[in-house]
């Protein structure tokens, strides 16, 4: 049998198995030689992610997300949900991705996700991570020994995630914000940058007088990962008062930082929203470009404009291509998801999709506390994180285990829920003939936040009050 796979031409074994998922490939190493070769190749890494991820009949959509599910607590899920793109209505799937007992705690946490790029994460947080969920990669940053200028402190980090493929390298570049210490003020345009290298595994200043385009200030409301042509953008505006405070006016922009050439440049926009009380704003990517959602802040039904900017290197060349809606139970968009889906936080905090073309809502059946639930396209990738600078602390494997919070039973629940700290469980028994019924109540006490959660019936009730 190895001999018979031996005689098939490499061009076209490659081929083939350029178009089966990771999980299988890694398998497929241990056929025979010549398909280790083919498969640890760093060229059919890349070839197979772009194949295998652009396969238009797909079995099954996924998404990365992650999510605080509970009131109580920093500790983030990170979970992978897939479904069948075929069944409208079909159930979710999920998995949670289970990091390494150092990072799994309420101490260890992350608030955005960026990527995929090349298949690759990035989680901002307590610590920065990196990861590639196919290989079940883990690697937290190290941290910056950089200080802000004397007499300064950073209040606000906005960090930006990319490849460089003249490097073959990931990139992590963050902007943080400086405030003056003896006034408690800041400047507009008051910036200073850094740039981690994978490759390196460092650390290192950007010149702040020569890149970055001042002034310009940032918006914290657009979360949607928007990485194109190697640049990674935020949505910004520069302000036209004298007086900060005031902001009387402004005039809205986008900051975008090319990783290739690590400079920082400031693309113009037309006037597409009247006022940022009332309307959101969210950077979103299309194939070779960038876009913008806009999208009201109150109400429970939305209509939702999508602008693009046709030619990515011409800052004339922003059309509006359509608008969406009215769509029913919107509250912010967290995700968008191809061209033409939507990813949103509902009013009751769950995760829901929205397709502009078929007009249909799926509940993903995930839910995330205090706006933490983020997400992005999942996509299957060989492509390493090791560098082989790395000491073994700093880069770390993780696995996949059922998601037990997401279509639970009593027993999944229960069992999930006693891996926590400080919980205890109330059973009663109580026999009738041959069968016996467990009854079980589940307190979860967390006494520096005063609040306490009651599980039982399949349900988790929660109280301001710990003595109710």
């Amino acid at each position: 049998m190895v001999g018979s796979l031996d005689l098939l031409p490499r061009e076209l074994v490659s081929k083939i198995l350029s178009r089966l998922p990771v999980k299988l490939l890694l398998r497929c190493k241990c056929v025979c030689k010549s398909w280790f070769d083919i498969i640890t190749d760093p060229h059919f890494a890349t070839n197979h992610y772009v194949v295998y991820n652009n396969i238009e009949e797909v079995e099954e959509e996924e998404l990365l997300v992650i999510r605080r599910p509970f009131l109580s607590g920093l500790k983030t899920y990170i979970s992978l949900l897939s479904w069948d793109p075929k069944e409208p209505k079909g159930s979710v799937s999920s998995e949670i991705l289970n990091p390494p007992y150092d990072y799994d705690s309420d101490h260890k946490y992350w608030t955005e996700i960026m990527g995929p790029c090349n298949g690759i994460y990035f989680l901002e947080g307590n610590p920065n991570v990196m990861m590639n969920p196919s290989l079940r990669e883990f690697k937290a940053l190290p941290e910056s020994q950089f200080t802000t200028p004397r007499g300064t402190y950073s209040f606000t980090d906005y960090s930006g995630f990319g490849f460089d493929p003249k490097t073959n390298d990931f990139k992590v570049v963050v902007i943080k914000d400086l405030w003056l210490k003896e006034t408690d003020e800041r400047k507009p345009g008051y910036w200073t940058a850094e740039l981690f290298s994978l490759n390196s595994n460092s650390w290192r200043k950007l010149e702040d007088d020569a890149v970055l385009p001042l002034p310009f200030e940032i918006w914290g409301s657009s979360r949607v990962y928007t990485y194109v042509n190697h640049c990674c953008h935020w949505w910004s505006y520069v302000s036209n008062s004298v007086d900060r405070r005031k902001m009387q006016s402004t005039r809205d922009l986008v900051l975008a930082f090319n990783h290739v050439n690590e400079c920082f440049r400031k693309i113009e926009l037309p006037r597409i929203r009247y006022s940022r009380e009332e309307e959101f704003a969210t950077l979103v990517p299309f194939e070779g470009t960038i876009g913008v959602i806009v999208y009201p802040v109150r109400g429970t039904e939305k209509v939702l404009d999508v602008w693009v900017m046709k030619d990515y290197w011409n800052d004339e060349s922003w059309v509006k291509l359509y608008s969406v809606g009215p769509v029913m139970v919107v509250y912010k968009l967290v995700g968008f998801y191809g061209s033409d889906r939507f990813l949103w936080k509902d009013s009751n905090e769950r995760l829901v999709m929205y397709g502009s073309e078929s007009k249909e809502m799926r509940d993903l059946e995930v839910y995330g506390k205090y706006d933490s639930l983020r997400a992005a396209r999942y996509t299957q990738s060989l492509v390493s994180l090791h560098r082989g600078n790395e000491f073994p602390h700093q880069f770390v494997s993780c696995c996949l285990v059922p998601d037990p919070l997401l279509n639970q039973t009593d027993t999944d629940l229960i069992s999930f829920l006693l891996h926590l700290d400080k919980a205890t469980m109330c059973v009663t028994e109580t026999r009738h003939g041959s069968q016996t019924r467990i009854s079980s109540i589940l307190f979860l006490m967390y006494i520096e936040r005063g609040l306490f959660y009651l599980y039982m019936h399949e349900k988790i009730i929660y109280s301001q009050n710990a003595h109710e």
